[in-house]
């Protein structure tokens, strides 16, 4: 369970607004506490970090967030804490943070990149930088990071790593990230040097048109989802700092791949599932062609020996075809109703984090002003000439 604190406080350092309260309330869930819509003077920045135990590191990656950056009017930083059984809570208040979203027991970074990003959208970011609590990522960084989306150039933007050039990873580890990234693009239509970066931005428009559904990692469906949607997603070259922990997301390699290859695979069947299974139907397909064509050049060359084996092999080869055809039709259809709810999902995340004169309700007492804003009918009527 997860929630959220909103009482407002003074500004910090004149850039960093930190809003919340001192007490946590654990029966009040995140998606519960929204603020009001407002006109947005300028651009809000929110930084969310989500922790699990990092009361060694994260003073150091809040003392390296930017205070000012050039074209953003407010910074916020978002605490995610993600079951943490430390003082990691008690550190970030006392520098000065008092947004966050907590969890009764750890939920994963997937969840917690969901919850974050909700509360981010209803604090009103126009902007949601994701870093680390370990600090990896250089915070220093994050004024590079968001000006292409500053600058109109892209919806999100990544961190490529050089993972090439970073020390402790070892050249099985730097392998698999390179094809990992490989897949991924193949799957996205992208072309990132670093998928598995988790030093992004992303801008609300772009966070109002994806939908995470994986708990393990968020990082390979975000960007599948975005290269699908025909998101625009750029890189830019960071050093990361040194190693401070082991990670926590997995316990070892392999179990790292086979969670990043499920995600992977989960992803693509939801945006592509005919892609998959007419390839499985192609190949069954002509597995069993082949062993009825062998039965019948048999037949003809005089060789009654029944081969029982081809006939079976083939009619099991081509069932198997018919059945991925029939699941592929099926998916497809699933594919074009998740669409079709996504869509919704658009509209329904416009009405509760929108801004003034940003989205028209879909309500007959409402109607389009000068402005192009919700004006009411009422108000309408009675500016008429009469």
């Amino acid at each position: 369970m997860s929630a959220a604190h909103s009482e407002p406080t003074p500004p910090m350092n004149g850039s960093v607004v930190s809003n919340g309260g001192p007490e946590h309330r654990p029966s009040t869930p995140a998606s519960t506490e929204t603020s009001p819509r407002r006109p947005a003077p300028g651009v809000r920045l929110v930084v969310q970090v989500p922790c699990l135990n990092e009361e060694e590191t994260i003073g150091l990656v809040l003392s390296s967030i930017p205070r000012q950056i050039d074209g953003v009017a407010e910074i916020l930083v978002l605490i995610i804490d993600d079951g943490s059984t430390d003082r990691t809570v008690e550190v970030a208040k006392s520098h000065g943070v008092t947004h966050f979203v907590r969890h009764a027991r750890n939920r994963g970074l997937g969840r917690s990149f969901h919850d974050g990003v909700q509360r981010a959208l209803e604090l009103g970011a126009d902007i949601v930088v994701n870093t680390d609590g370990d600090n990896q990522y250089p915070q220093e960084r994050i004024g590079d990071l968001v000006q292409p989306i500053l600058r109109g150039e892209a919806e999100i933007v990544i961190a490529d790593r050089q993972v090439h050039l970073v020390e402790h990873f070892s050249r099985t580890k730097k392998a698999l990230q390179k094809f990992g990234s490989g897949v991924v693009n193949r799957a996205a239509g992208t072309k990132l040097p670093d998928a598995a970066s988790g030093f992004r931005a992303y801008s609300r428009d772009s966070l109002m048109l994806l939908n995470t559904i994986t708990r393990f990692s968020y990082c390979m469906e975000t960007i599948i989802q975005a290269g699908n949607k025909k998101l625009k997603i750029v890189s830019i070259p960071i050093v990361t700092n040194p190693k401070t922990r082991e990670s926590r997301l997995f316990g070892s390699m392999r179990e790292h791949m086979m969670k990043s290859a499920g995600a992977i695979i989960r992803s693509y069947i939801m945006y592509k599932p005919y892609a998959i299974f007419s390839f499985f139907a192609a190949i069954f397909g002509l597995v069993g062609a082949f062993f009825f064509a062998r039965y019948g050049i048999l037949l003809l060359a005089g060789d009654r020996g029944g081969h029982l084996q081809s006939i079976l092999v083939g009619a099991v080869s081509l069932i198997v075809a018919f059945l991925s055809v029939i699941i592929g039709i099926t998916a497809d259809l699933i594919r074009t109703n998740r669409m079709l709810i996504e869509d919704t999902l658009e509209h329904t995340k416009k009405m509760r984090f929108g801004r003034i004169n940003e989205y028209v309700p879909l309500d007959e007492s409402y109607g389009v002003g000068l402005d192009g804003g919700a004006v009411p009918l009422v108000t309408q009527r009675a500016r008429a000439p009469r």
